[in-house]
């Protein structure tokens, strides 16, 4: 057994105990408990033989992984999907049954086989999972379509099914069982593949508003009333960074939160027994109304339970000669800080060894080689979540979020801040040590 101990071991982001993970799957909230499935391969740290690991929460920090939930059988390998509480029972199984949908990626086992999307369901709150014997419940329609994202819409007492079928194209099906499914409408996501996600959320007006998401963290904000979506935004960009993909909301959570959780993809971790990571869980809402409205993302409020010391806020101007060291030898850390464009052109802020670069001068906020466009706004708020190998970005509040992973250079200290050129003010920063969520659950 893994200690969660190892060198490179995320500290307060979810990693399995060992080998490759990619896409979250099957998130779904029942009872108290928080389900996160993803994809896993239970034999090697690389990519293959995917099945479907299984963790479990009371607070979306402290995981406890359990069993593999499904495994690959003759239709395929168990590919990325969803899952959902059948609070009626509509699919047969008994009232709050939970059932999962999945791609059945034939293709990988039999190469004359297509991708189908499949059913299991759960009558003990995930803690067994039977295949429906009736599978697949919808049939190949091109190309290795996959990645089901199921949904029940209240107003039509309809299941909705988002898939992704290829290259940009996308399709919802409708069901009233969960069984028997009905193609009606196709869309295009442009510059999106992969990994639908379909969900409402209220704007700062009170009025509805659905979003439908693909794996690279672009989206659409529309209209739905079960019978199509319309957009009525251009495609906008949420994720910003080089490792956030495959993200996807829980279903069913409390209070109507939207909680969303990604893949941290390309993650690199030398000579470990397990591999990638997900993200920090963060919660969705909407800004602004009517055309100009747009995505935000912010950390779960359950992520302050982790403060373990705080520093009392600190406000200076930092030039190249007189940095801002902040006083802490901790490695995970939760910081916050507000900053006001003034003569200096470049803030730098160096974290664990690498530089995060507020490029003032061409508007970007630059990290490992990319490049984020900043507005022009004068004063820009800055969250930084630091983990052993991952650095989480969130801009204004939520309206600019980034994820990255990264190994950290030589350092004295593990967060300082400079300017290049002249003064650079650094408003009220406050740094919160973190506890580690292994050692609080082990």
């Amino acid at each position: 057994m893994h200690d969660y101990n190892e060198i490179h071991r995320p500290r307060f982001h979810f990693t399995a105990r060992e080998n490759w993970i990619n896409d979250p799957n099957g998130l779904v909230y029942n009872d108290g408990v928080w389900h996160l499935f993803f994809q896993h391969n239970p034999e090697s740290t690389v990519w293959g033989n995917m099945t479907w690991g299984h963790a479990v929460s009371n607070d979306l920090l402290h995981w406890r992984q359990l069993e593999h939930a499904l495994y690959p059988d003759e239709l395929g390998t168990m590919y990325s999907g969803s899952a959902v509480v059948d609070h009626e029972g509509t699919a047969g199984f008994g009232k709050g049954a939970l059932l999962a949908f999945y791609t059945a990626a034939g293709g990988h086992v039999t190469p004359k086989q297509p991708f189908t999307q499949c059913l299991a369901y759960s009558t003990d709150n995930g803690m067994s999972w039977q295949k429906y014997v009736g599978n697949p419940v919808v049939e190949w329609f091109e190309d290795a379509n996959r990645d089901p994202k199921v949904i029940w819409h209240e107003n039509s007492q309809h299941w909705i099914m988002a898939l992704y079928l290829t290259a940009n194209q996308y399709c919802l099906l409708r069901s009233a069982d969960a069984k028997s499914w009905t193609r009606f409408q196709d869309l295009t996501l442009p510059g999106v593949t992969e990994c639908p996600d379909f969900f409402p959320l209220q704007d700062e007006s009170g009025r509805e508003r659905w979003i439908f998401w693909g794996a690279k963290g672009r989206y659409q904000v529309g209209s739905f009333d079960g019978q199509e979506f319309v957009p009525e935004t251009g495609t906008l960009v949420c994720e910003h960074g080089l490792n956030g993909y495959a993200a996807q909301t829980w279903s069913d959570a409390p209070d109507n939160r939207r909680i969303q959780i990604s893949w941290m993809m390309n993650g690199l971790y030398p000579e470990m027994p397990f591999n990638q990571q997900m993200s920090i869980p963060v919660e969705l809402g909407l800004s602004g109304s009517g055309n100009d409205v747009t995505l935000k993302r912010w950390p779960v409020s359950e992520l302050d339970t982790l403060h373990k010391k705080s520093s009392s806020p600190v406000t200076k101007s930092v030039t190249r000669d007189q940095p801002l060291i902040v006083d802490t030898e901790e490695k995970l850390i939760d910081v916050a800080f507000t900053v006001t464009r003034q003569a200096a052109s470049v803030l730098r802020v160096i974290v664990r060894g690498q530089p995060l670069v507020f490029n003032w001068a061409v508007s970007e906020l630059q990290f490992r080689n990319h490049s984020i466009p900043l507005d022009d706004a004068p004063s820009l708020s800055v969250r930084l979540l630091v983990d052993r190998t991952s650095i989480e970005i969130f801009l204004n509040g939520g309206l600019i979020t980034a994820s990255f992973c990264f190994l950290p250079g030589a350092y004295v200290h593990p967060l300082l801040l400079y300017s290049d050129d002249g003064e650079q003010k650094v408003d009220n920063l406050e740094v919160h040590e973190l506890f580690e969520i292994w050692k609080k659950w082990t």
